[in-house]
């Protein structure tokens, strides 16, 4: 699902309004509260994978179920007090819910786990994507994501693990999580220049997300909870900031399960092409 690109992209398009010309680093303290953030939303995984939960968010309702089983793509808020202040940062945490009929576990594993396709399913956020390793289960992949402002054109530049699991035959999930973030400034300037990680304006300092996939009903649901840390929003700034960064981070979320919803299309189409009988030679020109 673009892992946490959908949060990735509404951070990076507002860095703008909340950036100054001094760069920032991330605080040990910030990066306590995030780990703890982490250990928790990891518990509530596992509750899912143990019964102590549905495994889909949307079973815990039957109208969630109902809009998603519909066509309806729904996006919220984890919790209400979003985003999450922590000491000098903020945790951003976004869940997202889609069904995709005629669709099987293998088509859509087949799609997210194309990172090299990234760049060209998820543009214009992301500009570069690439395979880094993998055993089939566990992949390594980088990502290159571009924000263009009026006053700034700043790339980050993310390396990422990702493992997948299976539950059962028609249950997977998988967690992906940020092992290295570092942003460019400048990108593709002759000022471009590549800042220390954990050092910048502090749009993006981690990312971590799980997705959820379960096969039932002529199709597949597929959930996505992407997380991200930030720096703060100044004090002054937060009663303009806060309502467009909720607004844009549900329209960021709906928008990549939109574009995965186009890319699986698009793989399928292009499978059933291939799979179909070849005319006769010269039949053309009859």
């Amino acid at each position: 699902m673009g892992k946490a690109t959908a949060l990735a992209g509404v951070l990076i398009l507002s860095a703008s309004a909340v950036s100054n010309a001094a760069e920032l680093q991330l605080k040990p303290e910030t990066l306590a509260a995030w780990q703890s953030y982490i250990r928790t939303a990891d518990s509530r995984m596992q509750e899912r994978l143990h019964g102590g939960a549905p495994f889909l968010w949307i079973d815990e309702s039957a109208e969630r179920g109902r809009r998603v089983r519909a066509g309806e793509i729904l996006v919220t808020p984890v919790s209400e007090q979003s985003p999450v202040r922590v000491p000098n940062g903020l945790i951003h945490d976004w869940i997202g819910a889609a069904f995709f009929p005629n669709a099987s576990l293998a088509d859509i594993l087949a799609v997210v786990q194309d990172y090299p396709r990234y760049k060209e399913f998820y543009k214009p956020l992301v500009i570069d994507s690439k395979l880094l390793g993998s055993d089939r289960t566990d992949y390594r992949f980088s990502l290159l994501m571009l924000n263009k402002s009026l006053f700034a054109k700043n790339a980050l530049l993310s390396e990422w693990k990702e493992g997948y699991l299976q539950v059962d035959d028609r249950r997977w999930y998988s967690i992906a999580s940020t092992t290295r973030v570092q942003e460019i400034d400048e990108y593709g300037s002759p000022a471009e220049r590549e800042l220390p990680v954990d050092t910048g304006s502090g749009y993006i300092w981690r990312l971590y997300s799980f997705s959820r996939f379960e096969q039932r009903d002529g199709g597949v649901y597929v959930e996505m909870e992407a997380m991200a840390l930030s720096r703060d929003i100044p004090a002054g700034l937060r009663w303009l900031i806060d309502p467009i960064v909720r607004r844009v981070s549900r329209g960021s979320v709906f928008t990549s399960f939109t574009k995965t919803r186009a890319a699986l299309q698009t793989a399928v189409n292009a499978s059933n092409a291939s799979s179909r009988p070849a005319a006769r030679q010269g039949s053309q020109f009859r």
